[in-house]
C-alpha cells in the first residue's frame, strides 16, 4: 500500500545535537547567575525584586496570550525565563518594578509572540524592552546608584562612569579595578565584568555561543576607541569603555541570540563589527553615553541582508562563473 504521508527535508548532510531550546535557555540562565548575584549584592535586596517581576511577568505574559489564542504553552522551553532575566540585568536597581513588569510584558508579546514566537521574531525582544522603556520613562531609566547605597530615598544617585567620561555627567570615577570587579552605579547586570566573563566562559564551554559575533564585537570597538576615542592610545580610557556600561553583557549575552543573527560565519563577524562601530560612533558623538542596545538593534534589523549578501554555498553548489 502506497504511503501517503511525504516529509519533506533539506538535502543532506543532516546534523543531529542533543541539545533542545529548553536545555540552551538552561544554560544561558546558569550563565547569568554570576552577574545577577553580583548585582544583587551590589545593589540589595531590591533589585532581587526587579528580577523577580521581570521574569514572573515575562513568563505569565507569554502563558496568558497563548492561552487566550488556543495556541500551545511554550513557557517550559524556558525562552520567557530568559527574557524576563535579561530585561532585568538591563535595569537601574531602584527602577519602579511597574515599569519593569510593562517591558516585560512589551518584549513578549509585542516582539515575540506577534511575530510568531520564539525564532520568529526580527529583533532581541529584551533590548527592544529596554529601547521602548528608556524612550517611555527616561528619568528611571537613566537614574543610577552607588553600591551599597542603601535602598528607596535613601539611596544615593550617581553618574556612571560612561557618563563622566562622555563629559554629559558630573562626578569622579570609580579606580579601574573597582569598575571592573563592578563597584560602580550602572544597571543590575551590566555592574560586574567578572561575573559576565565567568558566565560567557560558561557559555563557550557548553558550546552555546560561538566567539565570532563577541569577539568582532569587542574588538572592533576596542580598536576604534583606543585609536579615535576621546583620550587617544590610553589603555586605561580603553578598558574603561569595555569594563564599564553594557558592552560586554550585550556582546556575550545579546548580540549572539540566534534568531537575530546571521547564520553564516562570515555575516557573524560582519554582524559583530557592525555592532562595535555603531556603539563606538553612539559613544563618541550621540546623545547617549551608552549605545549597546540601539547598535545590537540595528543590527539585528539588518541581519537577513547580511544573511541574503554573504551566504554560504549549498553543498555541491557551482560557481555563478563556472565553465565560463
Amino acid at each position: 500500500m502506497e504511503n501517503t504521508e511525504k516529509y519533506i527535508v533539506s538535502s543532506s548532510p543532516h546534523i543531529h545535537r542533543e541539545e533542545t531550546v529548553s536545555s540552551i535557555m538552561l544554560d544561558v540562565i546558569i550563565a547569568l547567575i554570576p552577574a545577577t548575584i553580583a548585582g544583587i549584592y551590589l545593589y540589595g535586596f531590591r533589585s532581587a525584586f526587579v528580577v523577580l517581576a521581570a521574569v514572573v511577568s515575562a513568563v505569565l505574559a507569554e502563558g496568558l496570550y497563548q492561552k487566550a489564542l488556543k495556541k500551545p504553552v511554550t513557557v517550559k522551553d524556558l525562552s520567557a525565563v530568559v527574557t524576563g532575566l535579561l530585561i532585568a540585568l538591563n535595569m537601574p536597581p531602584y527602577i519602579p518594578v511597574w515599569m519593569v513588569c510593562i517591558g516585560s510584558v512589551f518584549a513578549i508579546i509585542i516582539v515575540k509572540q506577534l511575530y510568531g514566537g520564539l525564532g520568529k521574531n526580527f529583533m532581541n525582544p529584551a533590548l527592544a524592552a529596554r529601547c521602548f522603556m528608556l524612550i517611555a520613562w527616561a528619568g528611571a531609566m537613566t537614574t543610577f546608584h552607588e553600591p551599597f547605597a542603601g535602598a528607596g530615598i535613601d539611596a544615593v544617585s550617581s553618574a556612571t562612569p560612561l557618563a563622566i567620561l562622555k563629559g554629559v555627567s558630573e562626578g569622579t570615577l570609580p579606580a579601574l579595578k573597582d569598575a571592573i570587579l563592578g563597584i560602580k552605579p550602572g544597571t543590575i547586570g551590566e555592574t560586574s565584568g567578572v561575573m559576565i566573563l565567568i558566565g560567557a566562559a560558561y557559555l563557550f564551554i557548553r558550546r552555546v555561543i560561538d566567539w565570532k559575533i563577541p569577539f568582532a564585537y569587542i574588538g572592533v570597538f576596542a580598536i576604534l576607541i583606543f585609536l579615535f576615542g576621546k583620550e587617544r592610545m590610553d589603555i586605561t580610557y580603553t578598558l574603561y569603555n569595555i569594563f564599564t556600561g553594557g558592552l560586554l553583557l550585550g556582546a556575550f549575552f545579546m548580540a549572539t541570540d540566534y534568531t537575530t543573527t546571521p547564520t553564516s560565519p562570515a555575516g557573524q563577524l560582519i554582524f559583530g563589527a557592525g555592532c562595535g562601530i555603531l556603539t563606538f560612533l553612539i559613544r563618541m558623538f550621540g546623545g547617549y553615553p551608552e549605545g549597546v542596545s540601539f547598535s545590537i538593534l540595528l543590527m539585528n534589523v539588518v541581519s537577513p541582508l547580511i544573511d541574503r549578501f554573504v551566504r554560504t554555498k549549498s553543498f555541491g553548489e557551482a560557481s555563478r562563473n563556472a565553465g565560463k
